[in-house]
C-alpha cells in the first residue's frame, strides 16, 4: 500500500489538491493507496517524552511501516517545510526507515524552490530512506479556487507516481 500524507492544516490547502491528485493517479495505476490528512490526526507537539504515546502518534506510526512507499504532500512557508510534517516526522522517526519517498510541494512563489532539500537529506541521511529525485513544485499560478488548473502539474503528479512504484517495486524485488 501507498501512502499520501496531506501535510498543510490549513482548510483551503493547495498542497492538499496535490495529494488527492497524488492519490488518484496512484488508484488510476491500480495501486492501494491511502490518503492521511494530517488536519484528521491531530498530533501534540514532539516533546521528546510523553508525545511518543499519542494514540494519533500509534496510527500513523504504523501505516508509515507498512507504507511500500510514501509521497508528501506539503506547504513551504518562509523557505521551508511547515512545521505539522517536521513534527509528523520528529514522533515517527525509525517508521520512516528505508521508504521510498516523493515530495508534493506547494508554494507562493519560484523562490522556494529547494526548500525541500533540508528535509529530504534529513529523511535521507538519518532514516536512510530513498528519496525520489524528481518532485512536483507547484507554485499559486497552477491553482484556481479548489482546483489544479496546471496541466503540466498534473502531468508532473503521475510521473512522480509511476516514478514511485517502479522503484519500490524494484527495491521490494532485489532487497
Amino acid at each position: 500500500m501507498y501512502l499520501v500524507i496531506a501535510c498543510s492544516l490549513k482548510s483551503t490547502s493547495k498542497s492538499r489538491l496535490l495529494a488527492e491528485a497524488a492519490e488518484r493517479s496512484l488508484k488510476s495505476l491500480g495501486r492501494e493507496v491511502e490518503l492521511i490528512n494530517l488536519r484528521d490526526f491531530p498530533l501534540p507537539f514532539c516533546d521528546a517524552e510523553g508525545a511518543y504515546a499519542d494514540p494519533h502518534v500509534a496510527t500513523l506510526s504504523k501505516k508509515i511501516i507498512e507504507a511500500e512507499g510514501i509521497l508528501i504532500a506539503c506547504p513551504i512557508y518562509n523557505y521551508g517545510v511547515n512545521a505539522a510534517l517536521k513534527n509528523l516526522i520528529e514522533l515517527t522517526g525509525q517508521n520512516w526507515q528505508e521508504k521510498v519517498i516523493g515530495f508534493l510541494c506547494a508554494a507562493g512563489g519560484t523562490g522556494s524552490y529547494m526548500s525541500i532539500m533540508g528535509l529530504a537529506n534529513s529523511l535521507m541521511l538519518d532514516f536512510r530512506c530513498f528519496i525520489l529525485p524528481k518532485f512536483v513544485y507547484a507554485t499559486g499560478n497552477a491553482f484556481e479556487e479548489t482546483r489544479i488548473s496546471d496541466e503540466g502539474v498534473e502531468q508532473r503528479i503521475s510521473e512522480l507516481g509511476h516514478t514511485m512504484i517502479r522503484i519500490s517495486s524494484a527495491l521490494r524485488e532485489n532487497p
